[in-house]
């Protein structure tokens, strides 16, 4: 028998009572407390236990605080999953086996605390957090992603040491709420800290401050022995302009019956000339103090806060901010980091933002909790639209919990916490209420919450807008639909039934080599009234760095074993199923538009083009007219610079004077340069960069390339009069002295991400496409020509294919010509791969570039010569696929270290490849450490590449982009260099 007295929080088994958010936790609340707060982050003693009823051991090791357990060493390892539970109980249930750490160290209470109070705050734990002290029971939190609050009041005494437990219990109710696209963890994940206030403080301070200039601030008081004392008072300045009491308002509440003895209203107001406004493009801050007083003058207590002066609100089907409809170009993103799984500095957090707004980003939706505390100073700060959203998403038991009365307080209680936190951060413009979960009571119940609390702010939710983009009785103020199709919402914003902003909460899912019909979306989303914006899926790829030899996490000790976005040797990105779990949904969460370690994949110079700031247009012959596509700022801050870019010339720079242009405004600016007569295909190119240092950037950063063709390229003069010979084998197929595999026919593509779960890899693997079987029909030799004609054997039916190579001027002419039937309605390119001799080593081009690009992604990627090594062309896709092209390729040479090498000139822009690395290589390995270099180059030449699409979640590409059945024909030159 058991004598152990019973533990009142564990005998309450609040991990598994959904009635149960808390106990003992303090209210939250938007009060500054970082000021004099003893931090407790470092080494803590830990055990984990397989349960959370399961007695302590003896033993104890150690576990850092903030972070997960589940990548410190420990056998509980990360594991992914994204809609389905990691377990088979329903909700509230929770396994029997239930992972719980237990956290303990001691803590010294400064001796000069005597007489105030005492709070720990713990900044969250994942997911269900149970606090000690001194083996006293402390108190109880829910909610992985929000801090929380306890008073130690008659658990500590100054100047003494106290033993502070925290028990983190990983499964329960609250983990059915919890069910986010993301790898599962256990553990504290941001940081603990212990703080002391008078007796007499803040319990609140409310901030609303308008584009008028006009400022109140409300504050809630109260006194930790119960009944306020008389005669105090609060005060506050805003950067050096005292604010004034609203006496009105103290009178109204001294005759209101319904004031209590326990809690303090106040109010205080100003009225700010000549304002600077808020936005994300010019994010104003003043400096604002709140004092609370005791009768005697002397000050209790003090909160600090950033005021950005802004107004948000919804007119007709408009989105506004400081009356102006804004275009929301915005990314969701995670607390994320490929060492410590969930835990992120404020050092990390800046690089982030910093690392989106140089790429035209201007919004963050913080899917799928609220984000760490300090990413909302930084969004204030750096200026970036937040839509904060609830720590709900009941994805696989959705429709279960929307109206369970069991969750409802769950439910309101995450999302007015949330709201208290983050309500006077100017860079909060929507409050979400969670993500698929549903659509039910319990929402409904959030939002009245919200909405009574918090009349400034629209709130939102896909799972209400689903239910009809137009009704205005469900809770969300905003049509925020997830992957819509462009045909959708246009059809909606042109229906004449529009009556709410559509701002799609999810769409252009980055998940390998994606984002393809980008440039097409945001085309129309700037030409059609009613559309404005979205949020594409997602900032990350959650690739948590792995070695390979024992499969654990590299834990925080792996700083340094990555660089743009590769890892080390020895390690490599895991994703689902890399830690020994049987059950997952693999690559799905390397969906982001940057790699684990921040570099920024191909998808970001393509949206930094699609947001920029300064756009061109060809004008008649004389100029190009400028235009100014901000909101609220001018050119002044940028400084430009013109490049002509010629096919058969050099490229010409010359400095350019940017007009001076409000937002909207355009200007027609002279050429900067007589175009050559004689130089082929001509491009211009602004090469804008920042003109001085900015929060986010030094001075002469890129910020865009905005570029305009000047003149057609002419038809390629090549004479088919054969004046040398053409060495081909019995097989047809050419011997050239630079190439290991003669040039055949490609229908296939390594399958991404994309064509695998979008379907169609598993049809282009029915059709046969990756291995079809080559017969040669006729083989026709003339002098300096041989025509060959060749059919290959599919299981989608026969492609009849005719080469004919010709022997001109020291090179070749290679006709090509391709005949698809009917059956192959879509295959994923139709193009020539041939493979080099080794020592090839640097590509040059004129063509899109430098960086990769696609039919339906090439809007990043400016015309121009460009070169690069050979392994640096290749785009290292956590799950490798087909990556490492270049759309609208004229020319390109591959040489070695003397300038040896070959020449490729083709009849047109074309889909151009250079790697080391075949198809059937990249489809055949799961990783990149089990991709082993060619020597030579493998050579595509596409005369039509399929687009990307966004297929893994979301449409697929646009049937522009497809590759149809029928003749396609190209033509391309060799020669030796």
């Amino acid at each position: 028998m058991n004598d152990a007295p019973l533990d009142p929080l564990t005998a309450l088994r609040p991990w598994e009572a959904p009635e149960v958010t808390s106990w003992g936790r303090l209210p939250m609340n938007a009060v500054d407390r970082r000021s004099g707060a003893v931090p407790l982050d470092g080494d803590w003693r830990f055990q984990l236990l397989p349960a959370p009823d399961a007695p302590l051991g003896e033993a104890w090791s150690s576990s850092y605080v903030p972070g997960v357990w589940t990548m410190q060493g420990t056998g509980d390892l990360p594991r992914y999953l994204n809609i389905r539970m990691p377990f088979a109980e329903f909700p509230p249930e929770v396994p029997a086996a239930n992972p719980t750490g237990v956290y303990e160290r001691e803590v010294d209470v400064p001796a000069e605390w005597a007489g105030r109070r005492i709070v720990l705050q713990v900044g969250a734990a994942e997911s269900v957090l149970l606090v000690h002290v001194d083996g006293r029971p402390a108190g109880i939190s829910k909610d992985a992603h929000l801090a929380a609050e306890f008073d130690l009041a008659g658990l500590v005494r100054p100047g003494e040491r106290a033993t502070v437990r925290l028990t983190v219990v990983k499964w329960s109710d609250a983990s059915h709420i919890e069910d986010q696209d993301q790898w599962w963890h256990g553990g504290i994940t941001r940081s603990v800290l212990l703080y002391a206030v008078d007796p007499l403080h803040l319990a609140d301070v409310t901030v609303r401050a308008r584009r008028d200039g006009d400022l109140l601030v409300e504050c809630r008081v109260r006194d930790a022995g119960g009944a306020l004392p008389e005669g105090w008072y609060v005060s506050g300045e805003l950067d050096g302009q005292l604010l004034t009491q609203d006496t009105e308002f103290d009178r109204a509440n001294a005759e209101d019956e319904r004031v209590s003895d326990f809690l303090g209203e106040a109010r205080l107001r100003a009225a700010v000339p000549d304002v600077r406004t808020w936005n994300a493009e010019t994010p104003e801050l003043y400096g604002l103090t709140v004092r609370l007083h005791r009768a005697d003058g002397t000050v209790a207590d003090t909160s600090r806060h950033r005021v950005g002066f802004r107004d948000v609100e919804i007119v007709g089907r408009d989105l506004l901010v400081n009356g102006e409809r804004v275009f929301i170009r915005g990314v969701n993103r995670h607390d994320f980091h490929p060492l410590t799984g969930r835990t992120v500095t404020y050092d990390d957090m800046r690089a982030d933002l910093v690392l989106l707004k140089r790429f035209g980003f201007n919004a963050i939706r913080t899917a799928h909790y609220p984000n760490d505390p300090a990413l909302y100073d930084l969004a204030d700060e750096l200026g970036f639209y937040v839509v904060d959203e609830a720590d709900i998403e009941s994805h696989d038991h959705a429709h279960e919990i929307a109206d369970d009365p069991r969750y409802l307080g769950a439910f309101v209680d995450r999302v007015a916490r949330m709201v208290l936190r983050d309500k006077n951060h100017p860079s909060v413009i929507i409050w979400s209420l969670g993500n698929e979960s549903d659509y039910g009571a319990n929402h409904d119940a959030a939002a009245g919450w919200v909405r009574r609390h918090d009349p400034t702010r629209p709130v939102q939710y896909e799972g209400a807008a689903r239910r009809g983009w137009a009704d205005p009785d469900l809770a969300s103020d905003i049509a925020c639909p997830m992957y819509a199709p462009l045909e959708e919402c246009l059809a909606h914003a042109l229906s004449g039934t529009q009556t709410k902003p559509l701002v799609q909460c999810e769409y252009s899912h980055a998940m390998g080599n994606s984002n393809g019909t980008l440039a097409d979306h945001w085309a129309a989303i700037e030409a059609t009234p009613g559309l404005q914006g979205g949020f594409i899926w997602e900032f990350w790829d959650h690739g948590i760095l792995q070695r390979v030899n024992d499969a654990r996490p590299a834990g925080r000790g792996g700083a340094g074993l990555y660089d743009n976005g590769v890892a080390a040797p020895g390690h490599r990105w895991a994703y689902g199923g890399d830690f020994g779990e049987t059950d997952h949904d693999g690559a799905f969460i390397a969906d982001g538009v940057v790699f684990p370690d921040r570099t920024p994949k191909p998808v970001m110079f393509e949206h930094r083009e699609i947001a920029a700031p300064v756009r061109i247009e060809a004008f008649r012959h004389e100029g190009v007219v400028l235009s100014n596509h901000q909101h609220f700022r001018g050119l002044e801050w940028l400084s430009g610079e013109w490049e002509l870019s010629l096919a058969d010339g050099d490229t010409l720079t010359a400095p350019a004077e940017l007009p001076a242009l409000r937002p909207g405004e355009t200007a027609a600016v002279p050429l900067p340069f007589t175009v050559p007569e004689d130089g082929g295909e001509a491009w211009l190119t602004l090469r804008v960069t920042t003109a001085g240092d900015e929060p986010w950037a030094p001075r002469g950063t890129v910020v865009c390339l905005p570029q305009v063709r000047l003149r057609a390229a002419l038809p390629p003069a090549h004479t088919r009069v054969p004046d040398g010979t053409v060495e081909v084998g019995e097989d047809g197929l050419l011997v050239h002295p630079l190439l290991t595999a003669a040039p055949v026919l490609s229908l296939w593509r390594a399958p991404t991400d994309n064509d695998e779960l979008g379907g169609m890899a598993d049809r282009w693997r029915d059709w046969g496409l990756q291995a079809p079987t080559r017969e040669v029909v006729s083989v026709r030799r003339s002098p300096g020509r041989v025509a060959v004609v060749s059919e290959y054997l599919c299981a989608g039916g026969t492609v009849r294919h005719e080469q004919v190579i010709t022997a001109v001027d020291g090179g070749l002419i290679v006709d090509e010509s391709a005949e698809l039937p009917e059956a192959l309605y879509d295959v994923p390119r139709v193009g020539t791969v041939f493979e080099t001799v080794a020592g090839l080593n640097l590509l040059e081009w004129f063509g899109k570039g430098p960086w990769e690009s696609y039919p339906d992604r090439a809007a990043g990627a400016p015309v121009g010569r460009h070169r690069l090594p050979v392994d640096e062309l290749f785009t290292p896709y956590l799950r490798p696929q087909e990556s490492g092209g270049r759309h609208g390729v004229r020319r390109f040479t591959l040489s070695a270290s003397d300038a040896t090498g070959l020449a490729v000139r083709l009849d047109r822009a074309r889909q151009v490849s250079v790697t080391r690395h075949r198809a059937a290589d990249l489809a055949a390995v799961a990783h990149h450490d089990e991709l082993v270099p060619r020597a030579g180059c493998v050579v595509h030449i596409d005369a039509a590449h399929r687009g990307l699409g966004t297929a893994s979640c979301g449409p697929d590409t646009f049937a522009s982009y497809l590759v149809a059945a029928g003749i396609h024909r190209w033509s391309w030159t060799l020669r030796v260099l």
